[in-house]
Formats: C-alpha cells, sequence, structure tokens
C-alpha cells in the first residue's frame, strides 16, 4: 500500500541520531511539564516553541510532540501518585488511580495508565496513518467556498458540541476574531485596530498571546489557589510491571471502545477532557465490576487513560490534513507550521511529503520512547513534586518572558503576554473557555480570507455557500450545530413528559 511506502519513507527521515536525540529531550521536557501544575500540553508546547525556530522543520515539529507526548503522560503521575490532576482530562484518572497508590499498588496503576496511554496514541496514530492521506486527497477539490465552510464548521461545532455555555463560548470566540483583526489587511494591504501605533501593524503575534493566556495564565490561578503536594511515592518494578501486562489484556474490549471514542472526540473539537469522562462513564456502566469504580479498579484508570491519548493524538489529523487544529495543543502546533513557513492543510501531503510522513512516524517512535521514559523514571519526576511551589512558579514566569522576547527581541511583547496573561486568568476565573479563542485567532484572518475570495468570485452573492452538494451540506452542518443548543431545548418542549410513578402514593392537600 502507498501508505506503507511513504510511511518507512518517514522513518527513514527521522531515523537521524539528532531527531531521536530530539525525541527524549522533548518526551522529557513534555513528562516534567505534564507533571508541574499550572501547566499542560499546549501550555509546555507554546512556552518552548521559540526554542525551534533555529531547527529544521522536521526536527521542530518532532520535538514539540514529542514534549505533547509527554505532557499527556506526566498527567497520569500527579494524578495517581499526588490526587492532583496535571492535565484537565486526567481528573478521571483520579477517581481509582489514586486509591489504587493508596492501597499500594501505585506501580500497578502507574503502568496500567502509561501502557493504556500507548494504546491509545497507537490506535489513533494507525487511523491517522490510512485515514488523512484520503482525506487530504478529497480536500484538494475544496475552493474558497469549501474552505470557508469547514472553517464555520470547525467554529460552529465548538458551540454545538462544547460542554459550556454556548454565548460564553461565543464571547470567547468573538475575543479571537477581534484580536485576529489587528494589523494589516491581507486582501486591501489597509490598517486595521492599530490607533496609530506601529507597533500594532503587525498584529497580535499567535505565539505571544498562548505563551500568556495559557502559561502565564494557569500559573497565576495556580499561585491563587495555593498548592500543596501530598502523596504516594512510587517505584515501578519491572515484576509490577510484568504482573500489569499480563492483566491487561483482558480489558480489551474497554481500550477498543475508549480509543473509539477518543478518535471521535479528537477530530470533531470535542477534546481529550469529555473524552475521558464519557469513556470511564460507559466504562463504569458496561463492567461487570461497575459498582467497584472509584475504589481502585483497574479498569477505571484504563478507559479515561486511552480514551485521552487518542483525543489528543487524533486531534493532529484535522490539523494536518485540512490545517484546521482539533485541540488547543493543534493550534499551537499549527501556529508553529505556519511560523516555520509551512502551510498545513491538503497540499502539504503533496508539496512536504517528508515532513508529513517523518512526522507520522515519529508519533509511532515518540510514543514508544514516551512509554520506556515515563517507566523508568516515575521516582525522579514525583520527587520534582515536592520542590515548593513559591520557587517553581518563578522559574515558569520567567521562561515564559524569554520566549515571548525572543520572538520580536521586543520588550513590549513581554507587556503583551503579561495582558494574555491577565484575560487567560480571568477566563479562567469567569469559567470561559480559551480553546475557542485560540482558534478564532490562529483561524480567524484565513477564515476571512476565504469568505472574501468566495464573496468576490460571486460578486457579493451568499447563495454560493450553497452552489453545491458539498459546500452546501457543510454549511448547513455548520449552521444546524450553531443552532443546536436552542434547537435542542425546543425539541425538550415538545417531548412527552413522562408519567409520574410516585403520584399515587403522595398525600393530597
Amino acid at each position: 500500500m502507498e501508505e506503507i511506502g511513504a510511511l518507512m519513507q518517514g522513518f527513514s527521515v527521522i531515523l537521524t541520531p539528532t531527531n531521536i536525540g530530539l525525541m527524549f529531550v522533548g518526551i522529557i521536557l513534555g513528562v516534567l511539564i505534564g507533571v508541574l501544575p499550572g501547566l499542560g500540553g499546549a501550555n509546555g508546547v507554546a512556552i518552548l516553541l521559540p526554542l525551534t525556530f533555529t531547527m529544521s522543520p522536521t526536527s521542530a515539529i518532532i520535538m514539540l510532540s514529542c514534549i505533547y507526548w509527554g505532557a499527556l503522560f506526566g498527567g497520569a503521575i500527579t494524578s495517581v501518585l499526588f490526587n492532583i490532576p496535571g492535565e484537565p482530562w486526567s481528573v478521571a484518572t483520579t477517581f481509582d488511580g489514586y486509591p489504587m497508590a493508596q492501597q499500594g499498588r501505585a506501580g500497578a496503576a502507574l503502568t496500567t495508565a502509561f501502557t493504556s496511554s500507548f494504546v491509545g496514541a497507537f490506535l489513533a496514530v494507525v487511523m491517522i496513518t490510512f485515514l488523512a492521506p484520503l482525506v487530504a486527497k478529497f480536500a484538494l477539490k475544496f475552493g474558497s467556498p469549501e474552505f470557508f465552510a469547514v472553517y464555520l464548521l470547525t467554529f460552529c461545532s465548538f458551540v454545538g458540541m462544547g460542554k459550556g455555555s454556548p454565548f460564553k463560548i461565543l464571547a470567547s470566540m468573538a475575543l479571537g476574531f477581534a484580536l485576529a483583526s489587528v494589523g494589516m489587511d491581507t486582501v486591501t494591504g489597509q490598517l486595521r485596530l492599530t490607533f496609530g501605533q506601529p507597533e500594532l501593524m503587525r498584529g497580535f503575534d499567535f505565539l505571544i498571546a498562548v505563551i500568556g493566556l495559557f502559561g502565564i495564565g494557569e500559573i497565576l490561578l495556580s499561585m491563587e489557589e495555593g498548592l500543596k503536594f501530598s502523596g504516594k511515592s512510587a517505584k515501578i518494578d519491572p515484576k509490577v510491571v510484568l504482573q500489569t501486562w499480563k492483566q491487561l489484556p483482558q480489558y480489551w474490549m474497554t481500550s477498543l471502545r475508549s480509543s473509539l471514542i477518543g478518535i471521535w472526540m479528537g477530530i470533531t473539537p470535542g477534546g481529550a477532557t469529555p473524552a475521558s469522562f464519557m469513556a470511564y462513564g460507559l466504562a463504569k456502566k458496561m463492567s461487570k465490576r461497575g459498582s467497584k469504580f472509584g475504589t481502585g479498579e483497574a479498569e477505571g484508570v484504563v478507559a479515561p487513560e486511552t480514551a485521552a491519548h487518542a483525543a489528543g493524538t487524533s486531534a493532529l489529523l484535522p490539523m494536518l490534513a485540512l490545517g484546521i487544529p482539533g485541540s488547543p495543543t493543534a493550534a499551537v502546533l499549527l501556529g508553529g507550521l505556519l511560523i516555520w513557513g509551512l502551510q498545513p492543510g491538503p497540499l502539504l501531503f503533496v508539496e512536504q511529503k517528508d515532513f508529513v510522513w517523518g512526522l507520522i512516524a515519529s508519533m509511532y517512535l515518540g510514543n514508544i520512547v514516551g512509554l520506556i521514559v515515563v517507566l523508568s523514571t516515575v521516582p525522579l519526576f514525583a520527587s520534582i513534586l515536592r520542590i515548593p511551589f513559591s520557587i517553581i512558579a518563578p522559574v515558569i514566569i520567567v521562561i515564559c518572558a524569554i520566549g515571548a522576547y525572543t520572538v520580536h527581541n521586543a520588550m513590549l511583547d513581554i507587556w503583551f503576554m503579561l495582558g494574555f496573561g491577565v484575560i487567560g486568568y480571568l477566563f479562567k476565573k469567569l469559567d470561559f473557555p480559551l480553546a475557542p479563542l485560540v482558534l478564532a485567532l490562529v483561524l480567524g484572518d484565513k477564515a476571512e480570507d476565504s469568505f472574501r475570495q468566495a464573496m468576490l468570485v460571486s460578486q457579493g452573492d451568499v447563495m454560493i455557500m450553497f452552489s453545491n452538494p458539498l459546500v452546501g451540506g457543510i454549511t448547513t452542518l455548520a449552521l444546524t450545530l450553531l443552532f443546536w443548543p436552542l434547537i435542542a431545548r425546543l425539541l425538550a418542549l415538545f417531548k412527552p413528559k413522562k408519567p409520574d410513578e410516585f403520584a399515587v402514593e403522595r398525600p393530597v392537600d
């Protein structure tokens, strides 16, 4: 098969001493980021993105993607040993992982979590290997109306499938669009929203925004909450690993079901967090030992970890094939590709074959390396949590400031970073989602360009968005998702009410 041949070519690209070394460095940095509360995959990738400016795009994406895999693995360590979710999706892992650690089975819990993570990520990478080229070939037929329809579908799916308030999602997205419009209009060349300030001509740099929103914002929130660590020590013995691996095959149905949930939620903008909770809930409902969940059941660790890693990995599919990120981390990686002069989307598979297949090959190898690293270094990373947060927080802030300054070597960017940090903090406090803001900031100008090009072609006729079955179908689906919260409420009004079973037993006044 063509995909297998291209994948082998990808392995030949990445199997160099430099790239393998970057893989190990990325995994270790990622695990460290995942272990530290207040950071995460998107935060870590955003903060460390400036380190890759001097690298080739292939080496850079390998390192950044391995940071992401490492952060996913690292989140499980804090969840199991300290009952502190290192990542939002790892909350579900604490339900059974921490009780297992309290029972003296920390090694088994961590082995279960790491192995399940590997399985979920592996199945998602296999899906990307065979599905991404097909999606890219299909997308090559797209014109500006089709691309705008896909962008619209992405934005609207956050509203229709998001777990938060639709109004908060729309408000977050609107702010992202406003920030994306600052600077020079790419169609007319005119300046917009610069208010006479030359520094704003280039707009708000995506990298500075994400460093502030994720890095500074999370640190401010963590400082306010005051973190105190108290957890179980862990040492993973090879015998424990082998014994756990013998037991894990009995959960193959849970792993497969959770992987499918994760892949679906990763391709759509559902994300890893809803995927982990959904997989945990289904596993609890369908398991013979469902009543034991929450008391230290291994299956309760398998389900969320498998789903979360499958979702986190499969989110890269729409980013590579369509240029549309499926998660905040994918959005940061998309920004990195643009900085390196690469245009994500279907043409990437034609013009940059070595890069694309090198990245996919690194996903296979990176997850294997990640599993080996975390199994052998758990005590080391667990001990980091015993360092006072009052020391860790300033170090992270300094790293963020250095990263922001290196973008344009301008002090103003550090002030912008701090401003975005305050916005990120307020969004967290007010329970506004950050992912729609980041998405709109990355894709806002591209969506605008596609829409205006479509309008130029049609001479201002909006009905071009329904000019053929493909663009019409995507646009209709997008509008349905946009208004889905309202549609769901209307359907609920017409749904017949269930009869009150206890009405006879209640006394009448």
